[in-house]
């Protein structure tokens, strides 16, 4: 128990038998389940995890990989059946530490969050030693997960060590979720139409000699459309369906205009090119929809960013 809640520990598992004993070994006392998911590693995870003979940790093996993602949710599940209040992600190749894992329940089980994340940037000398195309990247797909996930106070979003109560996790349709590497980015989303209160929390990494397994060439477009479908999918359901906002009607005609200046502008061009002299009515015709819908799409943009959920809504646990 931490804080008078029942911490379940999910540890999505696939190649590590090497260490996984280590995970096990160095779990909190706090922490009263530890549910194993050997995502139908071809090595001897399973075996490495039976044969300690934990009393805490139940051992669930996919016959059929599913993803790390998939790992996740198969975990949540069980957490949730072995009565669990707050279900955390610890990697099954000990990247996560341990001494970390209060800062997380905190925000959860006594400041009321629903969501808490560990957030690996939280400081400059946060990017020394990561390579920089690594930085570039993390920062880009951070940019473009606020944009779609609407969580602009959250940052690092490829970060798994999170922490979420299971009463949001119940309100979750977690057959919907993205099974692979995209499940942060998917989760989020979720969570933010459900308008869960969610926080970063400033945690160091650790780097293990491991080797990605991420083909970039795969998880880049599966990314990017996860991202396009749910920011639309977002859009409808907390700005339109639910609870008709401004937000969409400034969003839609901003990209009305901006794509009829584009358009315009395209035109004149050609005709520019075509030895025809744009008058300023011409020119007009373009910049106007342009400055407009520009304008439209920043307001929109700023009330989304007021909208973010970043406000703790739960009650905390009672010891």
């Amino acid at each position: 128990m931490y804080q008078g809640a029942c911490i379940a520990a999910v540890v999505p598992a696939y190649k590590e038998e090497k260490m996984i004993a280590l995970v096990i070994d160095t779990m909190p006392d706090f922490v009263d389940h530890i549910v194993i998911v050997d995502d139908c590693s071809p090595d001897d995870t399973s075996g490495v995890v039976e044969r300690l003979h934990n009393d805490r940790v139940t051992l669930i093996r996919h016959e059929i990989n599913q993803g790390v993602g998939g790992a996740i949710i198969t975990g949540h599940k069980a957490a949730m059946e072995l009565g669990s209040d707050v279900n955390v992600i610890m990697a099954g190749d000990a990247q996560m530490s341990p001494d970390h894992l209060p800062a997380l329940l905190d925000r959860v089980t006594r400041d009321g969050y629903g969501f808490a994340k560990a957030n690996r940037f939280f400081a400059p000398e946060s990017f020394e030693g990561m390579p920089n195309y690594r930085v570039f990247g993390n920062i880009v797909l951070s940019f473009m997960t606020k944009l779609a996930s609407g969580y602009w106070n959250l940052f690092d979003p490829q970060n798994g060590y999170t922490a979420i109560r299971t009463e949001v996790l119940r309100r979750l349709p977690l057959e919907r979720i993205s099974r692979r590497y995209s499940f942060e980015n998917d989760l989020l989303i979720h969570l933010n139409i459900l308008q869960v209160g969610a926080v970063d929390v400033p945690i160091p990494a650790v780097y293990a000699d491991e080797v990605s397994s991420i083909r970039l060439s795969k998880v880049v477009p599966e990314l990017l459309n996860l991202l396009g479908r749910g920011f639309w999918r977002r859009i409808w359901y907390r700005y339109v369906l639910w609870s008709f906002s401004p937000i969409a009607l400034l969003l839609v005609l901003g990209m009305v205009l901006f794509g009829v200046g584009i358009l315009v502008s395209i035109w004149i061009a050609f005709q520019v090119a075509g030895s025809v002299v744009a008058t300023a009515a011409t020119v007009m015709l373009a910049a106007l929809p342009l400055m407009i819908g520009t304008q439209l799409l920043v307001s929109a943009l700023q009330l989304d960013i007021q909208a973010s959920p970043s406000q703790p809504t739960l009650a905390p646990f009672k010891e």
